[in-house]
């Protein structure tokens, strides 16, 4: 059977396709503004703590029979508080915002980990919220993803130029009255909506790679962040494709393939770049 034909008559594949799809709208924008703003090591913290929410979740779910605890829903939340606090130490502790987002990612990773050994019977289900199991989403989970993704581009429809002043200079937006601790709280949060998404495609550990590098990949090639975008969106969904096709035809995989296209891809364009890859400075705030 054909990759195309497997595509249409496997629901788990066309619903992996479409989840990669969805994943990918979140990751090229917001992770532009990750890139930009240089948070890659803040959206790690928030990323890895999520597991802690995870497993707790599908802990009460197995265990107390909550239906509404899912692990989806755990990741949300988990993602959601780990980006405020992180969010309020920047603000208010700037010294030890450092040593807050380690601290959060061990807990988190910690806490997960504890919790889905306790769950009886599913700690298999350990690896595959690690690495991801992109074959895993359902038709329920589409339509929450789909729910993040528009979230995250009516926010950005109405914010972006208080973002752009933000990201590029931040005592700028306060001279122009911005109201910059929220903004910058809001960028957090859909940082960590977009890090639930890309879980669900690659894992916990492999979220970094595609939240950033398409981003990365796409800077090397406009200086204009509205341009930036775009291509980091069309960089994150040629990944997935070309991910999912080869652990399809190799039976690789498909988070870690995923990735693995990603960072080679990153490679080459270091390789075959004409200009340096972005720069916070080179990039025009448009």
């Amino acid at each position: 059977m054909t990759f195309l034909e497997a595509l249409f008559e496997n629901p788990l594949l066309f619903n992996a396709c479409v989840a990669a799809l969805l994943a990918s709208i979140a990751s090229g924008i917001v992770g532009s503004y990750v890139v930009v703003k240089r948070i890659a090591f803040i959206s790690g913290g928030i990323s890895h703590s999520v597991l802690g929410g995870i497993g707790l979740f599908l802990f009460l779910e197995r265990v107390f029979l909550f239906s509404w605890a899912t692990p989806l829903a755990g990741a949300f939340l988990s993602a959601i508080v780990s980006a405020i606090i992180i969010g309020l130490i920047h603000i208010y502790r700037k010294e030890r915002e450092d040593s807050v987002i380690a601290a959060l990612w061990s807990i988190g990773m910690a806490l997960g980990v504890i919790f889905i050994a306790m769950t009886p019977g599913f700690n298999v289900e350990l690896n595959n919220f690690l690495v991801g199991n992109i074959l895993w989403v359902t038709d329920s989970d589409l339509y929450i993803l789909a729910l993040l993704d528009a979230v995250i581009l009516i926010t950005v429809f109405f914010l972006h130029q208080r973002f752009l002043a933000v990201c590029f200079d931040e005592d700028q937006a306060y001279l122009q009255e911005q109201n910059v601790p929220i903004l910058y709280l809001t960028l957090l949060v859909l940082t960590g909506i977009t890090v639930v998404l890309l879980i669900e495609v690659v894992g916990i550990i492999l979220v970094m790679t595609m939240l950033t590098i398409p981003a990365a990949i796409a800077g090397s090639f406009t200086k204009r962040l509205s341009h930036m975008m775009i291509l980091a969106t069309l960089f994150s969904a040629l990944f997935s494709a070309v991910g999912i096709l080869i652990a399809f035809e190799w039976d690789f995989p498909v988070g870690a393939t995923i990735a693995l296209v990603a960072g080679l891809s990153y490679v080459l364009s270091l390789i075959f770049s004409k200009r340096p890859l972005m720069k916070k400075a080179g990039i025009k705030p448009a």
